[in-house]
């Protein structure tokens, strides 16, 4: 199965953005691609503390907008993220989707850990704007399942590990990560989780200067289960793909069959 990623610089201007993910999704689908990722805030790229002007219903314009993609694209979406709205609550949701090649919504997860952080003199308080959700989701492919998460999500491995005990082949990381963070820890936490998950990992990156007050990391990366970088991109807008062999899954989870071999229980019993 060939997956890509469609690496985006979003901004804060929704029409352009959606244009540029049209054109990203259609050139993935020419290369051949069966599964396509998009990146966190793929159609509006918020600058820190502003409002969502394009926050969404449930089924909102962006859901069919992903929705018409899928079909035009004939492949299986990976719908990034974007604000949900919350009925009664001044927050959202911050919501990826899976689309299947007719259209239909497969998957709904909604970011499980938000980005509370003080970096150097900077502070993020994802929680202000966000509220958390509340369940772990994976997708039923073609391929297999997909276990769904988002950016912050990567720093938290025991939801890779209950996404593969839900039957993931596949983990999906749609991310805006930061420049400060990303050049050091974003390859690293990545191809630890797909080799402790033994899956393969397609995080899909926002990247470059989005405004003058924010920048991501870019770099997407489509890694296996051995942890072998696939295909990379770097920090400008760009579409990778690359061949996901599920029987080299297999065959990785037989020969060393670590999340077989896992024991559980109190110290006392090892």
């Amino acid at each position: 199965m060939r997956a890509a990623i469609v690496q985006l610089c979003s901004s804060d201007n929704l029409s352009q953005n959606l244009d540029s993910v049209r054109e990203g999704v259609v050139e993935a689908a020419s290369l051949g691609a069966e599964l396509i990722a998009l990146p966190e805030n793929f159609a509006y790229m918020r600058r820190e503390g502003s409002a969502f002007p394009c926050a969404q219903e449930p089924r909102g314009e962006l859901i069919r907008f992903l929705s018409g993609l899928a079909v035009e694209s004939g492949a299986w979406l990976l719908g990034g993220s974007f604000p949900e709205k919350i009925p009664d609550d001044s927050r959202v949701y911050n919501t990826s989707l899976v689309f299947a090649p007719d259209g239909h919504e497969v998957a709904r997860y909604r970011k499980i850990h938000l980005f509370d952080v003080d970096l150097g003199a900077h502070s993020y308080r994802e929680s202000k704007h966000f509220a958390p959700g509340t369940e772990i989701v994976v997708a039923s492919t073609a391929f297999g399942g997909v276990g769904l998460s988002i950016c912050y999500d990567l720093r938290f491995p025991e939801l890779y590990r209950a996404l593969t005990d839900q039957g993931a082949h596949f983990l999906a990381v749609p991310s805006a990560f930061m420049p400060q963070t990303g050049k050091d820890h974003w390859e690293v936490l990545l191809r630890a989780r797909a080799i402790e998950s033994q899956c393969f990992v397609l995080a899909a990156a926002q990247c470059g200067e989005h405004s003058p007050d924010r920048a991501s990391y870019g770099h997407s990366l489509i890694i296996d289960p051995w942890g072998k970088i696939l295909a990379s991109g770097q920090d400008s807008p760009t579409v990778i793909t690359a061949e996901c062999d599920t029987e080299e899954l297999l065959r990785i989870r037989r020969e060393i069959p670590s999340l077989a071999n896992r024991r559980l229980g109190s110290s006392a019993e090892f």
